[in-house]
């Protein structure tokens, strides 16, 4: 009775594969990890909480099997401050960056979210924490030209002298190389002034070349 069963089953498998029906294993659509996920997407506080409150739990910080954004992304994309402070509170770590290298603290700055980017730094995020190509918030942010992101990184004590993989340059060369960014420049220039360990001066140059 039982291989009569199993043979019926695999039969109507077979019939869902052939229709073009695509059934998701049931351990990938009901983990706990996938409906956390689901929940904090679809804004649901009360659902989140169930999985949260569970003694010794790291479910806050699972992470999404194809773009290994973790709740904390996922808040970050939506600008959402309360649920990012939520999950934060719940132990969210914001150094935990997805496939593509990419930290919430880089989300925030990427997005312009400089109440996010504020939000991650109190909780210690690292502030010069690198994705795969070498590339800080602070470079970030001095791509896009963006003063306020630029200001509370340097608050937060980011070295504007670190240097990517990419093209080898650091967010304080960006910012002199872009015509449009001298206000940018002008004050990392006025941070290094007023904090002497940023200054270029003091920086290891060996290997790079003759430095000014």
């Amino acid at each position: 009775m039982n291989k009569k069963l199993v043979l019926i089953a695999a039969a109507a498998a077979m019939l869902s594969i052939s229709a073009g029906i695509f059934v998701p294993a049931a351990h990938a659509q009901f983990s706990d990890s996938y409906n956390f996920l689901k929940a904090v997407k679809e804004r649901k506080g009360d659902e989140a909480e169930k999985f949260l409150s569970e003694p010794g739990t790291v479910i806050v910080n699972t992470r999404d099997s194809t773009t290994g954004e973790t709740a904390l992304h996922i808040v970050i994309q939506r600008r959402d401050s309360t649920w990012l402070s939520y999950l934060l509170q719940k132990g969210g770590n914001p150094g935990l960056a997805d496939k593509k290298g990419t930290t919430p603290l880089m989300l925030a700055t990427q997005l312009g979210y400089v109440e996010g980017i504020e939000t991650l730094l109190g909780k210690k995020a690292q502030v010069d924490q690198t994705n795969r190509s070498g590339e800080t918030a602070l470079i970030l942010a001095v791509q896009l030209r963006n003063i306020e992101a630029v200001r509370t990184l340097l608050k937060a004590g980011a070295n504007p002298d670190k240097k990517d993989s990419r093209a080898g340059y650091s967010a304080r060369e960006y910012a002199q190389q872009d015509g449009r960014a001298s206000a940018i420049f002008s004050m990392i220039e006025n941070h290094s002034k007023a904090d002497p360990s940023k200054k270029p001066a003091e920086l290891d140059f060996s290997g790079i070349g003759d430095s000014k």
